[in-house]
């Protein structure tokens, strides 16, 4: 299997032909990104504080907040937790490189780092717990939830292991075509199950208790002469809510499954990279393209789109109340109205792109930029 090593996904568009020679550093999909039109301020979303962590060097580092603690990470292996106000409670050095995080579920931190291990830290001072050792480098956000830390290598493994011992639990692997993305795709813990997309457009459900198949969903299928054409990752961790469980393709297809046996409720033919979130009785998704669109839970039929943010290298929209948030390659996060998709606000952060998740708290949102930046949003 060879993995296409880009600065990040975005820049995929342009590198995919160049895996020997390598791809810039700066992301860009070839085509001119949308200006940013004037717009009118509707929503009170505002920035209440910002604080810095530490370049992420390329990789991608998600904030997380449990209770009313913050947990941050940075590419040198720097790990911090702040308070809701954004006071630094404590921070430590790994000692070592890292290359993903961060997971908490309050009471244990997780964080990956380049040589294929995950640190857990006490989420109360810092203190080092455990390390657990996965077979290559650990580029997404670790999932710690029933008594569980599940983590993924760049190799498309999973390891679960005991969140107080350590110990491993269970392994998953499965076959993957001999070219792929190397992406920072997560993996979410819903009950009883951890989910897991996977190269080749397979979407998983897998038991929490012995690792084994509970079922397999197919959300896109490749297509093609050559094994470049016939990429289709998934490349963001799945959403779950409302019974049913999303996922999305690049250069492919996203789709929504019932949670609980697998069963296929509806397809799209949208490409993403960054993912979708689930709503009442929507779902959102940003495309390859920059275009955010709107699409019924049920149905999949679509709500509305917009796309006066083009070729802007969106990140995985957010729903929050009635607005619906999503940030782009300058550090921008636009606000836009669930109702009809039209802008109601907009916030700049430090200027360098946002790759993480948009991450929901109880008085809004945080977003950690590619610099380091934190900053908290308060939003109805």
């Amino acid at each position: 299997m060879k993995r296409i090593r880009v600065a990040h996904l975005y820049a995929a568009a342009t590198c995919l032909g160049l895996i020997l020679s390598g791809c810039s550093s700066t992301p860009t999909t070839g085509k001119e990104p949308a200006e940013l039109e004037p717009i009118e301020v509707t929503s009170t979303a505002a920035i209440a504080w910002e604080s810095s962590i530490g370049d992420a060097q390329g990789f991608t580092f998600t904030p997380s907040f449990t209770g009313d603690a913050i947990f941050v990470a940075e590419r040198g292996g720097d790990v911090a937790r702040l308070d809701k106000d954004g006071k630094r409670v404590w921070k430590i050095s790994v000692d070592t490189d890292l290359s993903g995080g961060v997971g908490s579920d309050g009471q244990r931190v997780v964080v990956g780092t380049t040589k294929g291990e995950i640190v857990v830290l006490n989420a109360a001072d810092g203190e080092q717990l455990w390390r657990g050792q996965l077979s290559a480098e650990v580029l997404a956000m670790p999932a710690v939830s029933g008594g569980l830390v599940v983590a993924r290598s760049s190799d498309s493994r999973i390891g679960a292991f005991d969140a107080t011992t350590g110990i491993r639990r269970w392994w998953y692997q499965r076959t993957t075509p001999p070219l792929v993305l190397r992406s920072d795709v997560g993996v979410t813990i819903d009950g009883n199950a951890t989910l897991v997309g996977f190269p080749g457009g397979k979407l998983v459900a897998i038991s929490n208790q012995n690792g084994s198949l509970l079922w397999e969903g197919t959300v896109s299928t490749p297509k093609g002469a050559t094994d470049l054409e016939r990429i289709t990752d998934i490349t963001s961790r799945p959403a779950v809510g409302g019974g049913i469980v999303c996922s999305a393709t690049y250069k492919g297809r996203v789709a929504c499954f019932d949670r609980v046996n697998g069963n296929q409720l509806w397809v799209r033919e949208i490409s993403s990279f960054s993912g979708m979130d689930i709503g009442p009785k929507y779902v959102y998704v940003s495309d390859t393209n920059g275009t955010v669109h709107a699409l019924d839970r049920s149905t999949g039929a679509s709500l509305w789109s917009q796309n006066k943010l083009a070729y802007r290298q969106l990140s995985r929209p957010l729903l929050i109340g009635s607005e619906l948030f999503v940030a782009d390659f300058e550090g921008y996060v636009h606000i836009l109205r669930i109702s009809d998709g039209a802008f109601v606000g907009r916030l700049k952060t430090d200027g360098s792109a946002v790759r993480a998740e948009i991450v929901r708290t109880p008085a809004g949102a945080l977003v950690q930029t590619s610099d380091g930046g934190l900053f908290a949003i308060t939003a109805k």
